[in-house]
């Protein structure tokens, strides 16, 4: 049977989840698990308060508290930086979920040094701040920008860059980031484009999540599998 990633963006915002997803292309392998990606409906439209965190919590729960939603993925990913409603879902679902902030600090703290964050408004870092904290990693945290821009302006390709590339800048010359953490799912596409710009590594946090989740579900396989065969 053939195992299955859900990468669910918990904003309405259709164009963030299409970014996203050209964003996985290059994790869809022959033999790995499927993945996909779907919009929740009713989300708000970017989530950028601590209400627009509590109001996806509240419908991504409601959502996933419909049976035949619950058992459609053996990974589940919420591609938000801010993790809306992860722990409840690690409740109620027997899957494992990934929250994309959560998994890309591990990601930044396994790379070694301090890393930075490119947040997208600045109301978000002390909420940022607060999850880095719950993880024992704020003292790898050499600082964290914002772009001030809402998510539904994030496909404005050239005001988004040249905001970017300039936060991204500051982070590595002037807090000394060693690697760069972009703190919003609907950054995807300039993931590359920044890592060649700034010469050091550049963290998607979607990209990560359903790298982890990937590793984890093929481990899993090859377990089972070894199981078949002393049988």
């Amino acid at each position: 049977m053939e195992q299955r990633i859900l990468v669910v963006n918990p904003n309405c915002l259709q164009a963030v989840t299409q970014s996203m997803s050209a964003a996985l292309e290059e994790f869809r392998l022959a033999g790995a698990p499927e993945i996909r990606c779907e919009t929740l409906e009713g989300g708000p439209p970017g989530i950028e308060t601590q209400a627009h965190v509590d109001e996806a919590a509240a419908k991504l729960a409601q959502h996933f508290s419909d049976p035949s939603q619950s058992r459609r993925a053996d990974a589940y990913v919420i591609a938000c930086f801010s993790d809306p409603g992860v722990l409840a879902l690690r409740e109620m679902l027997k899957a494992p979920v990934y929250g994309i902030g959560e998994a890309s600090y591990l990601a930044a703290a396994a790379l070694g040094g301090k890393f930075g964050v490119i947040a997208i408004v600045s109301k978000g870092i002390a909420r940022h701040e607060r999850a880095q904290r719950a993880l024992g990693l704020h003292h790898r945290l050499a600082g964290e920008i914002a772009i001030d821009l809402p998510v539904a302006e994030l496909q404005k390709e050239e005001l988004v860059w040249k905001r970017m590339s300039a936060v991204g800048i500051r982070l590595r010359d002037e807090h000394g980031a060693q690697s760069v953490i972009m703190g919003c799912a609907g950054m995807a596409r300039y993931r590359t484009r920044l890592e060649d710009h700034l010469g050091v590594p550049v963290i998607d946090p979607t990209q990560v999540a359903v790298g982890m989740a990937t590793s984890m579900l093929l481990a899993k396989r090859k377990g089972a599998g070894e199981k078949r065969a002393a049988a």
